[in-house]
């Protein structure tokens, strides 16, 4: 964590990397970037030896063991030269041969090592908080956000001991589904216990910089990835998860799906007028409203749409009062944003609930096919239970499954059918700066290629919004050519407008625990959604193109790039034939879906119309037993998902409300 200063002290290093591992391990990050590639490496070790899977550090080390044996470069027709005892020409093409590979493997390698080389570099702020000599080049500094709101209306119960905990109602998790669930039955007058596995941090201690950001309240430290490294995920985990961090946009779920929700999936009333009552209230309670301002990289969408003769318009956010600032994505200072430790969660709080942080559950306690409460472990090794007749598991799609099955239950549908809402990524850069980490997170939006009707956008269709990233996660993200060429675009990266298009994948991919106890994501695109992915990176570029862009940059390896003037039609059918296998073309994804689906069909939705958790395929239900998060989801969204997840919530609450 930064210290008051804004240091960053530097790690211990783990005893599972020697000396000699973290020697190789420096002399590889220096190839990625300049500065001290020794505090680089100890960064690099620490984070994963805190994240990454015992294995799977194994496989790094023996990577990094092989580039520096001169025979087994020679064996791989790499020369018979030492990594290290390469020139920098030398150990760039070394690099891209493994970027470039045949072999997914050396692929994973190659995007493993360049992420977090990248990251360290761009985004610690040194030892002494003196800056990082990156940012000046760039033109980037840290954010200043004045602090206004007053004391918190969510005060955790300290964990000072072992202990078992009685409740009506125990809620697993604080995010968008959790926080709905809390604040309905605690306003209901059920005695409630919340659960969350990150920490509470304060809003008037809310990070500034970027790497303590993404490290106190992002799931896996912000360095969440499927086991393949071809999908980069992002997700809360901090009390009130996504609705603390995100960027603050809505949509409520369209009518189209509702009613493909309610008419393929069983879901009981999700067209009619019960859900259309959840949404107007959750409208009002969010205060849905267009933003103050909007940025340049936001413009780039309203300006390229226009000339383009697509649809387009401003986003709705739940922040008041904003729009200058840029820190969303590390929680709101201001209070500015109707986040859960601001709206729900503080509703439940004044109502009696009571809430435990740092304190991951390991499992729901099943006895008798009933649910009878949870055990948790706090961080300090304190051993939680809290006994309750009714469990909401609300731990996101990722985590929700892990739980569920360190309980005993095996539906062969859990873990499965999880989307993710593919997103690919198309920078422009611009003659006049943009600073994407300015400002409203995300201001705009095109759904031209999204819902019934739409053109040519691929089976399961997409929107186009803006991708706000702070310099670190840029560079991290950010095509590596070569070391000089990745100084000189991230020297430029003032005058970038990233554009997403967010997909709706209609295939998807798993999550299930390993043997060590931590989650494997499995996730790669189908044909259908890789048809969707291809149409929706033309469309971001021909967005760049109608908005002036001097160059048109596709995040992949290599990188296809346009600039003006250049045949952009030749570039537009290069890009119809992209190879999306995983890190050549990167994805990215912030929303996560479905793996304990909610529907009538017990075969293979884990969850019934009214998210009770099933016992397994024939349909026997778990007493007791529910789920409130994207986990429910029958299909993915194609929509930022925190106001489905709400109405879900809402839904499953009036069910607890009515058994308990």
């Amino acid at each position: 964590m930064i210290d008051a200063r804004g240091a960053r002290p530097t790690p211990a290093i783990p005893r599972s990397w020697g000396k000699g591992d973290l020697e190789r391990l420096a002399v590889v990050a220096g190839a990625f970037s300049g500065g001290d590639a020794d505090r680089r490496a100890g960064l690099i070790a620490d984070a994963l030896s805190r994240v990454a899977d015992p294995a799977d550090q194994r496989l790094l080390r023996f990577a990094l063991r092989a580039m520096d044996a001169g025979v087994i470069n020679w064996l791989l027709g790499l020369g018979g030269t030492r990594f290290r005892d390469l020139d920098q020409d030398g150990k760039d093409a070394y690099l891209m041969a493994w970027a470039t590979s045949r072999l997914g493997r050396r692929r994973s390698t190659f995007q493993v090592l360049k992420r977090l080389s990248l990251f360290f570099a761009y985004a610690d702020p040194g030892p002494e908080g003196t800056g990082n000599p990156n940012w000046t080049a760039i033109g980037y500094g840290p954010l200043r956000v004045p602090v206004e709101p007053g004391p918190p209306a969510v005060r955790p119960v300290p964990i000072e001991r072992s202990t078992v905990m009685e409740a009506d109602v125990v809620v697993v998790g604080s995010g968008a589904g959790g926080g709905v669930v809390a604040a309905e039955l605690a306003r209901r007058g059920r005695s409630v216990v919340v659960v969350e596995a990150g920490p509470f941090v304060r809003e008037a201690e809310m990070p500034l910089a970027e790497i303590d950001g993404l490290d106190r309240m992002y799931l896996d430290h912000g360095l969440l990835a499927s086991d393949d490294a071809g999908l980069v995920l992002f997700s809360g985990s901090v009390l009130g998860g996504g609705t603390t961090i995100n960027w603050a946009s809505c949509f409520a779920p369209p009518e189209w799906l509702r009613a493909e929700w309610a008419r393929e999936h069983g879901l009981d009333g999700f067209d009619g007028g019960e859900t259309q009552a959840d949404l107007l209230a959750l409208r009002e309670e969010l205060t849905f409203a267009p933003p103050p301002l909007i940025p340049q990289k936001d413009e780039v969408i309203l300006r390229g749409a226009a000339s383009l003769g697509w649809e387009a318009g401003p986003m709705e956010r739940n922040a008041v009062a904003c729009g200058d600032c840029g820190a969303c994505g590390f929680g709101c200072r201001r209070g500015a944003k109707l986040s859960g430790p601001v709206l729900h969660l503080a509703e439940a709080a004044r109502h009696g609930a009571r809430f435990l942080v740092d304190a991951p559950v390991r499992r729901v306690i099943v006895s008798d096919g009933r649910a009878t409460g949870v055990e948790a472990v706090a961080r300090d090794g304190h051993r939680v239970t809290v006994r309750a007749p009714r469990v909401v598991v609300a731990a996101g799609a990722l985590r929700t499954p892990a739980i569920l099955e360190r309980s005993g239950l095996a539906h062969p549908a859990l873990g499965r059918y999880l989307r993710v809402h593919p997103v690919p990524v198309v920078i422009g850069r611009y003659g006049q700066p943009i600073e994407m980490w300015r400002g409203t997170m995300q201001a705009a939006r095109s759904r031209h290629f999204f819902g019934p009707g739409r053109p040519g956008g691929g089976p399961g269709g997409f929107m186009i919004e803006s991708a706000p990233a702070h310099v670190g996660v840029a560079a991290s993200l950010l095509p590596w050519e070569g070391r000089v060429a990745s100084e000189a675009m991230l020297g430029d990266l003032r005058y970038v407008a990233p554009l997403i298009a967010v997909c709706r994948d209609l295939d998807g991919g798993t999550v299930s625990l390993r043997r060590s106890g931590t989650v494997r994501i499995r996730y790669r695109l189908s044909d259908r959604d890789g048809e969707t992915v291809r149409a929706a990176t033309a469309a971001l570029a021909q967005v760049h193109r109608a908005a002036n862009a001097l160059e048109i940059v596709v995040l992949a390896t290599p990188a296809p790039r346009s600039y003006a003037g250049d045949h952009f039609e030749g570039f537009l059918r290069r890009l119809a034939r992209l190879d999306v296998a995983p890190n050549r073309l990167f994805i990215t994804s912030a929303h996560q879906m479905g793996t304990a689906r909610t529907g009538a069909d017990p075969s293979d939705h884990v969850c019934d119309p009214r998210g009770h958790v099933r016992a397994d395929a024939r349909g026997a239900l778990v007493a007791g037993l529910y789920v409130a998060d994207g986990s429910l989801f029958p299909t993915a969204s194609g929509v930022n998902p925190m106001v489905s997840v709400m109405a879900l919530a809402r839904r499953v609450a009036r069910t607890v409300a009515a058994e308990a």
